[in-house]
């Protein structure tokens, strides 16, 4: 038997984007706590195996849980992305695909410092003591020839300056996107530690590089519950840290707060993030990869 789905897959041309903090496991959680990942595992696999999001931006995966979701999303997913250390190891935020309709062209990793080509940089200037990065990936849609540049982050939950810089960084490199591709579509994914309200949205959304997908939205799926969780009642209206972003051109049909409880229980303490989104039309035709 197949869980119900919020959205769950879509055809040509819409594409499924999701942002989904899945918490990393944590050793010291006691038996019954909603947090034991033993728990939760099953649960991370249901839902995306309901869902089947076109792209995933997911955040807070330690290698083990990355092949989880791997197993949860099914065979034809691939994922790029390496842990935040300077060795490759720690927490990932890897961006997840459907490789039987997207073509990975090219990806990246930078580090979310001040020098950010340096892989598992920190730059205690920005305020951060934990380190952070950006994974971006470049697609090419094989069924319409549309193509795709997707970022995915996790910011620092303690420093205000760091989230800041950052933002500002994320919406550099999506603008400089943009610049060198007007036809791609662009969409940033992420667990920003940032409400509606904070600077660092205002910095993202303020000239209209990116918009936040859940205003753009033709159709609100749900209502707007708080992202971030912690285990407890859910809260309409709630604040919203978690986001799904997208770029000019890109035309946004559906977004979703997804709620989903298992007999009671939560996959994470943050709720995922989705958005269907239409890509602008290719200039021209593009063989499939």
């Amino acid at each position: 038997m197949t869980d119900s789905a919020t959205i769950g897959p879509v055809t040509a041309p819409n594409v499924h984007v999701m942002s989904f903090n899945i918490r990393r496991r944590i050793p010291s959680a006691r038996r019954g706590s909603p947090d034991r990942w033993s728990a939760r595992r099953p649960l991370v696999k249901r839902l995306l195996a309901a869902e089947q999001p076109t792209i995933v931006g997911v955040q807070e995966a330690l290698a083990d849980q990355v092949h989880v979701i791997a197993e949860g999303l099914g065979p034809a997913y691939r994922w790029v992305g390496m842990g935040r250390d300077p060795s490759g190891r720690g927490e990932r935020c890897p961006i997840f695909y459907d490789a039987d309709r997207l073509h990975l062209t090219a990806w990246r990793q930078r580090a979310l410092s001040a020098t950010p080509d340096l892989l598992g940089s920190r730059t205690r200037s920005w305020g951060n003591v934990t380190r952070r990065i950006l994974v971006s990936a470049a697609f090419a849609d094989r069924a319409t020839g549309a193509r795709i540049i997707a970022f995915n982050t996790h910011l620092d939950h303690l420093s205000w300056r760091s989230r800041l810089h950052s933002a500002r960084l994320i919406l550099e490199l999506a603008a400089a996107s943009h610049a060198a591709d007007p036809d791609a579509a662009i969409v940033v994914t992420g667990d920003f530690n940032a409400n509606e309200r904070s600077a660092v949205y205002r910095a993202l959304t303020a000239d209209g590089m990116l918009r936040d997908t859940w205003e753009a939205a033709a159709e609100q799926l749900t209502p707007q519950w708080g992202t971030y969780h912690g285990y407890r009642r859910l809260r309409r209206g709630g604040p919203r840290i978690d986001y799904v972003f997208a770029g000019p051109g890109v035309e946004v049909e559906s977004v979703a707060v997804n709620a989903a409880r298992f007999d009671g229980r939560a996959a994470s303490d943050h709720e995922p993030v989705q958005a269907v989104i239409r890509p602008p039309a290719p200039d021209d035709q593009h063989e499939e990869a």
